[in-house]
């Protein structure tokens, strides 16, 4: 058996939070790949080494000094040595790795080197063999995955490396240049090395004992979801969850690798189950037919009547390719027989609402156009909810018993989904609604 295991930030912290991993990689055999992260927080005044490398990055670019900021990232990882007993051989990588830093550094070379340098500490605590991202993350020039080259690449290093550490969040272009995911970009490293290795599992611990069923800010002590599929989970991400990074789970989503959310302080709790779909089910899921809650603000909805509207069949797509000239995301398209509505970023459409406007009156000649502002949506996701008669029914009842008014309603085609619209000022009464209320 063979389990690809990821670290975050907040679970390499410190020293003590490297014993813990240390802990729970040599309690299982089978966790023979570790991906790590740079060193997070570890107290709320506290500073990421990632942002600082940003902040040398930008020091060195306006040709300010940054050894200040350096000592601190220094004293960081030489915490870490010390309390965790390791030789001396960090003062050499950071002595290396300052080296390196000049006026032609990249900000993807600078805040690559916190998982560089953590990963190296880690894999001689581990006695794990360290392995570069270099040595098999491959981009190709537009800043996709080079999948191929990067599988079979990390495949062969396996063979040679049973008990590997390595470095997440970065890899290299085919020049042999550094380049890095966006934020969180260490989760994608350890899918893909999960995809590649074929593994049995993917492990990913952070501080929390699995995803929540809300907002933890919102909803005093929320549930956490004991299974989740990928496709709620992929909901939930996109309608503002705070879970995993975006691409995650494309890799292990596609070779059909159970993901699991644990907590690195927690390891024995059960944490959360991602898989494409579940056979069974327990009484409990069976009768809660609402997996997750979770949402975003600030949009607004744009909505255009002109009668007879289902007349002109080239109507709407007229009106999207207006807001395709002004590089507008359209959330939803809400429709009825005489008029349909647009969900935008407020923010995205400040720059050009009026510009929209006229180019829509003009090309399209509408009967009207209402704009509303201050708009906010609250996804409710489960995918039991098309086994359940009534969802929609019992979500507006459950609103509507604590005065919210819903301007918008949506419901994706698959069913896993119920949208609603509701104003900003209702934002967390409504989430709050509905976790009391079908949880």
């Amino acid at each position: 058996m063979l389990k690809i295991v990821k670290f975050g930030g907040s679970s390499l912290a410190s020293g003590e939070n490297f014993k813990k991993v240390k802990d729970i990689v040599t309690s299982d055999p089978s966790r023979r790949v570790v991906v790590v992260s740079a060193p997070g927080k570890r107290h709320k005044d506290d500073n990421k080494v990632t942002d600082l490398l940003y902040v040398c990055h930008a020091h060195i670019r306006y040709k300010v000094s940054f050894e200040d900021i350096w000592q601190n990232i220094s004293d960081r990882y030489l915490e870490i040595a010390k309390t965790c007993g390791l030789s001396d051989a960090v003062s050499n990588y950071l002595a290396d790795t300052r080296a390196t830093f000049g006026s032609k550094s990249t900000a993807d070379e600078i805040v690559s080197r916190g998982e560089y340098l953590n990963a190296r500490l880690m894999a001689e605590y581990l006695g794990y063999d360290f392995v570069d991202a270099t040595e098999w993350l491959f981009f190709n020039y537009d800043g996709t995955v080079d999948y191929e080259k990067t599988y079979k690449t990390l495949q062969n290093l396996f063979k040679e490396h049973q008990a590997m550490v390595l470095p997440g969040f970065y890899g290299v272009y085919p020049d042999g240049k550094l380049h890095t995911f966006s934020r969180g970009g260490s989760d994608v490293t350890g899918a893909i090395a999960a995809a590649a290795l074929s593994a049995d599992c993917y492990e990913n611990f952070t501080d929390v004992s699995g995803i929540l069923m809300a907002d933890p800010k919102i909803v005093d002590n929320p549930k956490s979801i004991e299974r989740i599929t990928f496709s709620e989970l992929r909901e939930l991400s996109y309608m503002g969850a705070e879970v995993l990074h975006e691409e995650t789970v494309f890799p292990v989503r596609q070779a059909n690798i159970p993901l699991y959310i644990k907590n690195t302080q927690r390891p024995e709790d059960k944490g959360t189950l991602i898989m494409e779909s579940f056979t069974d089910e327990s009484d409990e899921e069976a009768q809660r037919f609402i997996t997750g809650i979770t949402g975003k603000k600030h949009f607004s909805i744009i909505t255009i009547s002109k009668n007879r509207m289902t007349d002109d069949f080239s109507f709407i797509r007229r009106v999207l390719q207006l807001t395709e000239k002004h590089h507008l995301h359209v959330e939803h398209i809400p429709s009825s027989v005489d008029s349909f509505s647009l969900v935008i970023s407020t923010e995205e459409l400040s720059y050009c609402l009026h510009g929209l406007i006229t180019d829509i009156q003009k090309e399209c000649a509408p009967d009207s156009i209402k704009v509303c502002d201050g708009v906010s949506l609250v996804a409710s996701v489960g995918r039991r909810m098309a086994f359940n008669s009534g969802v929609s029914g019992k979500i507006f009842a459950a609103l509507g018993k604590k005065g919210i008014n819903i301007r918008m309603i949506e419901q994706g085609a698959d069913e896993i989904n119920i949208i609603v619209g509701v104003m900003d000022s209702d934002f967390k009464e409504t989430i709050r609604t509905l976790y009391e209320s079908f949880t």
